[in-house]
């Protein structure tokens, strides 16, 4: 049956790349896309990244054990191993059938992106802002990890912005982006099983952004398990933020607003923050919006040009989604013409 699939996709005929390889790359991206745009996030029993998150939280609760840095690396080892084994597991049983293989490939494709709910998180805060400030103080606090009991209508916006640009790297950008890359790879260096590959890339990545998120911290209980996935998570987030950052600011002198600002923010201040990557994305939007994003005690982004109001979200959201909808046209176009000119 594998070898059915394998057929249908590739022109296996003395090495010669296959359209047909090139085709499916670009077809199930756009699918997934769609996928998470129109509905957004599979079920919560079913999601992936909470299959990850569970099986991070059975093997940090063997390996925390180990009062050393090693622990983080065999999380990171079993981890990898067990979420290759499943994906692979997977992909035997959906290669019975193409049409069933395309479908799961594609929900499992879009699951490692977030761009609906990432979008509709920060409207939601801002329905929640103009109904009450009490209703918005709890919404906000799924979103960061500061406490939010206190917080003014100012903070509870700049948190807002924040997450929301903050994550344009790690929900959308560095998961496509290393999709591509290594989709070019698989076009020009044949391997085995080259399909199963190309999704558990990305998986891969949501497991170290996940891992990061959950034991990521320098706490006395996580600082030694949680050391090589925050490291690994930076090294693989250092390019995706730094060209997101680029894109925020192309997208703000599309979009009318203050490019020039964006860009001489994003270099003044993006490593400002305590994460090496969080900061392009930030910065660049603070710039763009001339507004000012502070968390208390870790990071002043931007200058104070202007009071920071509940609008400037709206502003945000589709800042965002420029930079989204550019990213995507630039990339596989870019895919494109270098497999057109190779």
């Amino acid at each position: 049956m594998i070898e059915s699939i394998y057929d249908m996709i590739f022109l296996n005929v003395n090495n010669i790349i296959s359209f047909k390889l090139f085709l499916f790359i670009i077809i199930v991206f756009f699918i997934s896309l769609a996928v998470d745009v129109i509905f957004g996030e599979l079920p919560g029993k079913i999601h992936p990244v909470v299959i990850i998150g569970s099986i991070i939280i059975f093997f940090k609760n063997i390996f925390i054990k180990i009062d050393n840095r090693i622990s983080g690396l065999f999380l990171v080892l079993c981890c990898g191993a067990a979420i290759s084994l499943i994906l692979y597991l997977i992909y035997l049983l959906t290669s019975i059938n193409f049409i069933l293989f395309i479908i799961v490939f594609c929900l499992l494709l879009s699951s490692t992106y977030s761009v609906k709910m990432l979008l509709n998180t920060a409207i939601d805060v801002k329905k929640d802002l103009n109904d009450s400030i009490e209703k918005a103080r709890r919404s906000v606090s799924y979103l960061v990890s500061r406490s939010t009991d206190e917080l003014t209508e100012e903070f509870i916006v700049s948190a807002v912005i924040e997450s929301l640009t903050e994550n344009i790297t790690d929900s959308y950008v560095a998961p496509v982006f290393y999709y591509f890359v290594f989709a070019l790879f698989i076009l020009y260096f044949p391997i085995n099983i080259p399909i199963y590959w190309l999704l558990l890339i990305p998986m891969i990545y949501r497991m170290f952004n996940t891992l990061d998120a959950m034991v990521g911290y320098e706490t006395d209980e996580l600082k030694n398990i949680g050391y090589f996935p925050a490291k690994i998570d930076d090294i693989l987030n250092y390019v995706p933020s730094r060209i997101a950052g680029i894109f925020v600011v192309v997208s703000a002198y599309l979009l009318k607003l203050d490019a020039k600002n964006s860009f001489k923010v994003m270099m003044r201040d993006a490593r400002k923050c305590p994460s090496p990557n969080s900061g392009y994305t930030m910065a660049s939007t603070a710039g763009a919006l001339n507004i000012q994003l502070n968390k208390k005690d870790t990071y002043i982004l931007g200058d104070n040009n202007k009071e920071i109001i509940s609008d400037d979200i709206t502003k945000a959201v589709n800042l965002s989604k420029m930079t989204i909808i550019l990213f995507t046209i630039t990339i596989v176009l870019l895919f494109t013409l270098i497999y057109v000119i190779l």
